[in-house]
């Protein structure tokens, strides 16, 4: 592969700098469900086109809009007063060799079926209202589409990049893991108190990793004010013993800091997530495609979410940057941490970006030459394989928020 470039990496390790800055909007941040939601259409896309005609047809449901309610929480269970809005848009096949098909329809039922899926005090057809702005594509990006049914090949419908890197370091760890915690069915049954819209913020500074976690409480659950602050104290012990099993870093943990009880200030909300009344969200807001914020880290402005799984890249080269990164640290023991970087050109075939540069971290400078070989080897053995990738993401089996 003539563009691809491998270099060492010339910073240090993030995890070892001064002061480390990681993020991540849980399953139920306002913005995270509109990526969820924008993800899931794609889906639902993928399956019904594949269904009706035996192909993928051009679409790119990547935009989206969370507009929040208004409600009046109340210790024992409260009223929500107008349901949040979501509005689904963007770009798909609406009707294809004579036949119609139901795309609207399709966007509004899906959203309510993932809200009964992810949400355990939300009811989706009374907290809330979906519509969908969902029109045809352009006839030059849809003709482009049809190309790859016609040859074959895969062509980027975009000039856009990716970007990925492995491994995770510690705090990124817990960031990640806290907010899956705290969101599992299991710690939802023992703690239904505890909502899904958990935001966990970490900063790291020298070996002392400080957690600043705001988890919306649902207020059926929840007695008196008492007992909000006694099942908050629960909640925060149980996330420091957590925190503390991934790594050997020192943690503290700070849950909902803006409560002030005295004033009757509480972070209490009747569905679990605050896109009830007070905030909204947006598709590409939120986390990238590995699932973090990360500023000490490469990143890039793409929302990875209800972008088509075939041809826009992206989605496909971030996805594809992080499993390359990954394959490095992972089958080259020299490779201690990899950044991979991909560039596309808008017609061309997915598996040649214009340019790629990979970034390795290795224990000593000389190593360079001697691990060339393999990791070039890695690197195309992966991109060969980038396209096949669409399946097990039509699936919705690959995360990327």
């Amino acid at each position: 592969m003539r563009n691809l470039q491998i270099s060492l990496l010339p910073s240090p390790p993030v995890g070892t700098l001064p002061v480390e800055i990681v993020e991540r909007k849980g399953l139920g941040h306002p913005d995270t469900i509109c990526d969820a939601l924008a993800e899931r259409l794609s889906t639902a896309l993928c399956r019904l086109y594949r269904e009706e005609f035996g192909v993928v047809l051009h679409h790119n449901v990547d935009k989206g809009l969370l507009f929040a309610g208004r409600s009046r929480p109340a210790f024992g269970g409260g009223e929500v007063d107008e349901p949040m809005e979501i509005t689904l848009a963007g770009r798909a096949v609406t009707e294809y060799k004579g036949k119609k098909l139901p795309v609207e329809e399709l966007a509004v039922e899906e959203a309510r079926a993932w809200f009964r899926e992810h949400f355990h005090a939300l009811d989706p057809d009374r907290h809330l209202r979906v519509q969908c702005r969902i029109r045809p594509g352009s006839r030059e990006l849809v003709e482009l589409f049809l190309r790859e049914a016609r040859t074959g090949v895969a062509l980027a419908n975009d000039t856009s990049c990716g970007v990925g890197y492995a491994p995770l370091d510690d705090l990124e760890t817990v960031v990640l893991q806290v907010e899956r915690y705290l969101n599992s069915p299991d710690f939802k049954a023992k703690h239904p108190a505890a909502g899904e819209d958990v935001k966990v913020m970490g900063v790291r500074r020298g070996d002392r990793i400080s957690l600043t976690v705001a988890c919306a409480f649902v207020d059926r659950f929840v007695e008196n004010a008492g007992d909000y602050l006694q099942q908050k104290e629960e909640l925060q012990a149980l996330v420091q013993v957590y925190a503390e099993s991934l790594t050997a870093h020192a943690v503290s943990v700070e849950v909902n800091t803006a409560d002030h009880p005295g004033e009757g200030d509480l972070y209490l909300t009747v569905t679990g997530t605050s896109g009830e009344a007070g905030d909204d969200g947006q598709v590409g807001r939120g986390n990238r495609a590995n699932g973090l914020i990360t500023p000490n880290r490469p990143m890039v402005m793409e929302a990875a979410a209800g972008k088509n799984p075939l041809t826009h890249v992206g989605k496909i080269y971030n996805v594809a940057a992080g499993r390359v990164a990954r394959r490095l640290v992972k089958e080259i023991p020299e490779v201690r941490e990899a950044y991979c970087f991909m560039v596309s050109r808008i017609g061309r075939p997915v598996d040649e970006p214009q340019v790629m540069e990979v970034k390795l971290r290795l224990p000593e400078i000389g190593l360079l030459a001697e691990v060339m070989p393999r990791a070039r080897e890695v690197v195309e053995g992966e991109l060969a394989g980038a396209w096949s990738l669409w399946e097990a993401q039509a699936a919705g089996r690959i995360a990327v928020y």
